[in-house]
């Protein structure tokens, strides 16, 4: 406990959930609509019920885990007093673009349905984002490559390793195995594959899930092990590795334990200042024990370090924060408590992060999406992909720099905190700079500054 928050239940999570939360051990130190928009059904709120009352009052109820809104919605019109009660129906700023991925509800756009983290206000606005880069020719940031290094990637067919079944048209380019020593990074566990499908997993095919930056080319780089773990040598190799090959953006899912320090690990810190010269935009993970302190690589100079946010506009409460942290993005999982933040409710049971994964170490070739994915590593790849669509939308220029990119991505975020002015001349320590918005990020000056 510290005096911004108050580590939650789910800061106890059981080692199976702490595997995707990409809670890293070190062998060398310790690492702990233009589309069918139109013709589909409407798309709702996850988890929740507009309930009318007599007079004209009304009131939005969070729903038991594990109750569809569509029993909720049939047990509360019966319900004494209660006048009508709805779904929390979703609507679309004009000139978004909703794809025609169906999720698990079986009609086109049913991906809104489980990824309300892509969604507007309590999301990233991914709708938003896309139309923008829709109209400069650059679909989903096509042209920008993406580094991902992770446990690897279910990016092909090889021996007993089978694509994932939405990345058929994702494109991936310069692949290596740091732990096997070949060029088959194939995920043997999960994580690494779960941020890729974040990233840039296929869109609008009317199939399964969206990914944000769905159009840029993904380089896995595998670099921790099967059971999640990696070196700070190993690290270090994929980082310039990643660079040497032409990434653009480095996505670090991974953390160090809190009590490793700057001096344990020069090799990596190193080689995110080389990056960082050559002009990679290097993202990583605040963290997941829920105290103000940010883990490294996160902490690096270079780096940009990500919180995360839950469906509530709320700090997780399993997010590492403090002055150091940059940006926040949807990580899934339950409030903190803060009682100055009205945004916070930590007595809810809020929705994780989805995406179409493995399900199984040991059954390489099935996939689903698994509901107990929550953490600070699901939130970093939503940075790294809407820094992919700032490059590729030329919105401020075309070869911007990592600092550059940092800027226009805390200019454009959504300022959260109970006391945070509209335009902050600091971040603050449960925030940063506040939420991402990938369509304000990515959109022409002009609009960017009437959003804001």
């Amino acid at each position: 406990m510290n005096q911004h928050r108050q580590r939650g239940r789910r800061a106890a999570a059981t080692a199976a959930t702490a595997r995707l939360l990409g809670l890293v051990v070190c062998a060398l130190v310790a690492l702990t609509c233009l589309a069918a928009a139109g013709a589909s059904a409407a798309a709702y709120v996850p988890g929740k019920v507009v309930v009318g009352y007599p007079h004209g009052t009304s009131a939005t109820v969070a729903l038991p885990r594990g109750e569809s809104v569509a029993a909720a919605v049939k047990r509360l019109r019966n319900a004494p007093g209660v006048t009508y009660a709805v779904p929390d129906y979703l609507a679309h700023a004009s000139g978004s673009w909703i794809p025609d991925d169906r999720g698990t509800a079986g009609q086109a756009a049913g991906w809104e349905k489980l990824q309300w983290n892509f969604l507007p206000v309590m999301g990233v606005d991914a709708p938003g984002a896309w139309a923008n880069l829709q109209q400069v020719g650059h679909p989903g940031g096509k042209g920008v490559i993406i580094a991902v290094l992770d446990t690897g990637v279910a990016y092909r067919n090889w021996r007993q390793y089978r694509i994932s079944p939405d990345f058929t048209g994702t494109k991936f380019v310069s692949p290596y195995d740091f732990i096997a020593h070949n060029a088959y990074p194939l995920d043997r566990e999960g994580h690494g594959t779960f941020v890729t499908g974040t990233l840039a997993e296929a869109t609008n095919n009317g199939y399964a899930l969206t990914g944000l930056a769905y159009g840029a080319s993904i380089m896995p780089v595998r670099v921790l092990a099967a059971d999640g773990t990696g070196d700070s040598a190993t690290i270090a190799k994929g980082i310039r590795y990643a660079v040497a090959h032409g990434a653009q953006v480095i996505n670090l899912s991974l953390e160090f334990s809190l009590d490793v320090t700057a001096q344990d690990i020069p090799d990596i810190l190193s080689a995110i200042r080389y990056a960082h010269r050559k002009g990679a935009f290097v993202v990583a993970a605040s963290g997941n024990e829920g105290i103000d302190q940010i883990a490294y690589p996160a902490r690096a100079s270079g780096a940009v370090s990500v919180g995360a946010t839950t469906e509530d506009r709320c700090v997780a409460d399993y997010s590492n924060g403090g002055p150091a942290l940059d940006l926040v993005a949807p990580g899934g999982g339950d409030d903190s408590t803060l009682p100055q933040d009205p945004n916070c409710d930590p007595s809810k049971s809020l929705p994780n992060i989805r995406q179409l994964t493995m399900l199984s170490p040991s059954t390489p070739g099935r996939f689903g999406y698994p509901g107990d994915v929550f953490g600070t590593s699901m939130a970093t790849p939503h940075v790294a992909a809407a820094a992919a669509l700032v490059i590729a939308s030329g919105v401020i220029g075309r070869h911007p720099t990592p600092d550059a990119i940092l800027t226009r991505l805390e200019q454009t975020a959504q300022h959260l905190g109970p006391t945070t002015p509209t335009t902050p001349t600091t971040p603050n320590a449960d925030y940063g700079w506040g939420l991402i918005d990938a369509a304000a990020a990515t959109a022409p000056p002009a609009a960017a500054a009437r959003k804001r």
